[in-house]
């Protein structure tokens, strides 16, 4: 993997996370031996945002980091967090809005509120000219209706490890999002790896969301963006092209949604 021409972009990778907290450094090389050198880093709350800044300041060649409230953190005191976004953003440039969205699996309690930061948030990518990078649970009926409203020639991003069916992935297409495939496009009940060759590999990126949902073989342990190889192995053989292929195309396309 590392004798590649073209190296890879995990578009979605948590490397702050206090899972690589004995090991980072080696876990960073190891992703960059596989051919991995760009990492894009979603936020979750406030309560990483020093981490995210640290990570970036380790490796500034090769993090970009993100800003944004995930949904699973929208609670009661969401405004205030929603305000430390807009801090963030007014002192330094990001890459992306993100993670956001709507997350149902969790709690469905919250879900009124979850609709108003979603959809605070993308306007807030709309301000800056920015992606918008979406975490979808048991939520797309959902997720489509705020993106409905909110649907305009500056709305586009990614719509994070993508687990619809191939009627969601042309809506989610509809409204200028790439589709982040990750590791369950290695899964047995997967499902995705049956049409993901219907759609356009233009429209695709490759993540991890490390340390969460490895890939077939380490599913159910702890994931690292190294493992992104098997997940471009993967599309290899379900688009049928070269790893080489797979690796520029969906890196060109990680620039396309980030600008860099």
């Amino acid at each position: 993997m590392s004798s590649f021409a073209v190296m890879l972009t995990d578009t979605h990778t948590h490397l702050y996370s206090e899972a690589f907290a004995e090991d980072r450094n080696q876990m960073m090389q190891r992703a960059f031996d596989a051919g991995i050198d760009r990492f894009f880093i979603p936020a979750i709350d406030s309560g990483y945002t020093e981490a995210m800044y640290a990570l970036e300041a380790d490796y500034p060649k090769n993090v970009f980091l993100m800003m944004g409230l995930h949904p699973t953190s929208v609670k009661e005191n969401f405004e205030e967090e929603l305000a430390h976004v807009e801090e963030q953003f007014k002192r330094r440039n990001f890459y992306a809005v993100g993670e956001i969205g709507i997350d149902l699996y969790w709690d469905k309690s919250t879900l009124g509120i979850q609709k108003i930061a979603f959809k605070r948030q993308i306007q807030l990518a709309k301000k800056y000219k920015l992606p918008i990078v979406i975490h979808c649970r048991d939520a797309f009926d959902e997720i489509f209706e705020v993106l409905e409203t909110e649907k305009s020639d500056d709305l586009f991003g990614i719509f994070h490890c993508f687990t619809g069916t191939y009627e969601q992935a042309q809506r989610a297409l509809s409204f200028n999002m790439k589709l982040g495939i990750g590791g369950v496009v290695t899964f047995k009940n997967g499902k995705i790896d049956t049409f993901l060759d219907q759609i356009p590999l233009k429209h695709i990126v490759l993540e991890t969301d490390s340390p969460y949902l490895a890939p077939a073989p380490f599913r159910g342990k702890r994931n690292e963006s190294s493992y992104l190889a098997l997940v471009c192995k993967k599309l290899s053989e379900i688009y049928n092209v070269s790893e080489e292929e797979i690796a520029k195309v969906t890196t060109e396309n990680s620039k396309d949604v980030f600008g860099i």
